[in-house]
């Protein structure tokens, strides 16, 4: 683990256990049944965006050579876009309302039906918007990496971002350097939280004034490089502390080292280590990581629990191929814990530092490594 910089109350150092890969299924696990009760917002967690069809190929080992046909061993289809933030928020068991175009397509079908009665997604606020095709992205995974080549038309000039989203506790945005999305400021005016991660700035500017809809959020999830820029700070640590003075809680993803997150409300910082793992497909982990964060933030877990549990399904994740596809739930989080305490060489450090799973996880889990059906348009699916 990194030393820290010496800003602010410092974080105490933590070991993480060794991650064995699996693969995953679902079960059901409600993070806020202790928070529920009338006059609750109906959503525990509101997004919007656009929906891509994602097709991942797979089992290829090296990049495509030019002039030459690469053969994939493996190959499969899933929702992805916004589709990959909705589909984790889910699967942790958060009541998730996503408003996005769908085109009428059979591609749009696909998505609409494995979002809504695959993932139990509310798609209320969603619509099908007639002669508009789906957007696509190809994604071919190799060596630990991705390449994707996407294609699709603007968005319908009516694609949903409701005037009045509907009440949720909270709601994940995704910044747009030098634009507003009114629906945020909406949302956080009828107490919704709203959690924020941002993309590359093609425009080079690097300019925090440029993020305006910073101002309504609660917390913001850059990773270092883009905390860095914005802020002109030379470590990330530093960078977290310096978006703190412009959001009530930063946190900065810092790759293969983890996390480090600074609450200025509390004055407290953490900071927790990644957990290393063979990583066959990157796509989609940081919205797994925000999903994550999210899930222990509206239930009221202490900042370290919050980053170590955002860290481990991150860390899930990147061990399948897909963006949605690779979404852990919570019987693939149980059967992890409950197989890293079975090896004698664990450091007992590490496994403490995940000892809040103990309450959270099913009482049983199903053995180890899990099987979840990939889906493939045309068939039906397995359990």
């Amino acid at each position: 683990m990194t030393a820290s910089t010496g800003e602010g109350p410092q974080p105490t150092a933590t070991a993480v256990p060794t991650i064995r890969q699996g693969r995953y299924c679902h079960a059901h696990v409600d993070p806020l049944a202790a928070l529920r009760g009338q006059g609750e917002p109906p959503w525990d967690v509101y997004l919007t965006g656009t929906v891509f069809l994602d097709i991942v190929f797979t089992g290829l080992d090296s990049a495509p050579v030019r002039g030459t046909e690469s053969w994939a061993r493996g190959m499969g289809s899933s929702p992805g876009g916004v589709a990959n933030m909705a589909t984790a928020l889910s699967r942790l068991g958060l009541k998730t309302s996503l408003a996005a175009a769908f085109g009428d397509d059979h591609y749009g079908d696909y998505c609409w039906d494995a979002l809504e009665q695959g993932e139990g997604i509310d798609l209320t606020p969603s619509r099908t918007v007639p002669g508009w095709h789906s957007p696509v992205t190809v994604s071919m995974a190799y060596e630990g990496e991705r390449t994707m080549i996407s294609h699709g038309h603007e968005p319908p000039p009516e694609e949903p971002a409701p005037d009045c989203p509907p009440r949720a506790r909270a709601a994940v945005a995704s910044l747009v350097p030098g634009e507003r999305a009114p629906w945020i400021a909406q949302a956080a005016s009828k107490g919704t939280r709203i959690f924020a991660d941002v993309g590359w700035d093609d425009t080079g500017a690097w300019d925090l004034a440029g993020l305006a809809d910073l101002e309504h959020c609660e917390a913001f999830l850059p990773n270092a490089e883009e905390a860095m820029r914005y802020t002109g700070a030379t470590c990330p640590r530093a960078a977290a502390h310096a978006l703190a003075e412009h959001v009530p809680l930063a946190v900065v993803t810092l790759g293969a080292d983890g996390a480090y997150a600074v609450d200025r409300r509390t004055g407290e910082s953490a900071e927790v280590p990644a957990i290393a793992v063979e990583a066959l497909d990157p796509t989609g982990a940081g919205d797994v990581f925000v999903a994550g964060f999210v899930t222990g933030t509206l239930a009221g877990w202490p900042l370290a629990d919050r980053l170590a549990f955002a860290g481990l399904t991150a860390a899930l994740s990147v061990q399948e191929f897909g963006g949605s596809l690779s979404a852990p739930g919570w019987s693939e989080i149980g059967a992890w814990w409950r197989r890293v305490q079975s090896f004698d060489d664990q450091d007992p450090a590490a496994l403490r530092r995940y000892a809040f799973l103990e309450d959270l996880i099913p009482a049983t889990s199903r053995p180890w490594p899990l099987r979840r059906a990939v889906p493939t348009i045309g068939f039906g699916r397995s359990v």
